[in-house]
């Protein structure tokens, strides 16, 4: 089963990486993004890329720049997602043939995302909008927009963010912090695939 989920793993390192990921496809969480605020993002995401491609969209976030789209695509990244929308750095994802995630917040910026060819729309931070404010845009959204809800949406909420129409969820804290023990991250990987698939 695909769930809607990227699994953000902000401040991961090359040397944590393969474990962490091999936990998180146990889980059942699929698409993975390494922020390129991370050490030594590249590095990842080309070890997961080269090790786990066949099974997982593995990708980067925190893109700010076209220069930094060719760079993850150069390590083997299929997926760009950003704080914030830049029409170049969109152009510059669909020109590499990756998927284009970029962050924003008010109904003119997903316009914008998706009049510039963005394959979803990343409403961040969704605890800024909160449901209600993404209902209200979601009327006015083309029905076919895939939406995820990230910086604000966790298991608690899930079902709340599904009934105001979300296509799925970024998950970071909640799920990966670098001083947690990979014990952590599995017991939180199931608990969050547990509650999407009981909201959902």
């Amino acid at each position: 089963m695909t769930r809607n989920i990227i699994a953000i793993l902000r401040g991961i390192s090359p040397e944590e990486a393969e474990p962490v990921c091999e936990a998180l496809l146990e889980a059942g969480l699929t698409t993975i993004e390494i922020p390129l605020n991370s050490p030594r993002p590249l590095q990842s995401i080309a070890v997961l890329a080269k090790k786990f491609g066949s099974q997982a969209v593995i990708g980067a976030g925190t893109v700010l720049t076209a220069k930094e789209v060719r760079d993850v695509a150069n390590a083997g990244g299929r997926i760009i997602v950003s704080p914030s929308f830049d029409a170049e750095v969109v152009a510059e994802t669909k020109a590499l043939k990756l998927a284009s995630w970029p962050g924003v917040l008010t109904p003119s910026e997903c316009f914008s995302a998706l009049k510039a060819g963005a394959d979803g729309l990343k409403i961040f931070p969704c605890s800024v909008v909160g449901p209600a404010g993404l209902k209200a845009m979601r009327a006015v959204l083309p029905a076919q927009t895939a939406i995820y809800a990230v910086g604000g949406a966790g298991p608690a909420n899930f079902g709340e963010w599904f009934r105001a129409g979300v296509t799925g969820f970024g998950v970071g804290t909640a799920l990966y912090q670098p001083e947690n023990s990979l014990a952590q991250l599995r017991k939180a990987a199931i608990e969050i695939v547990r509650a999407y698939d009981g909201a959902r």
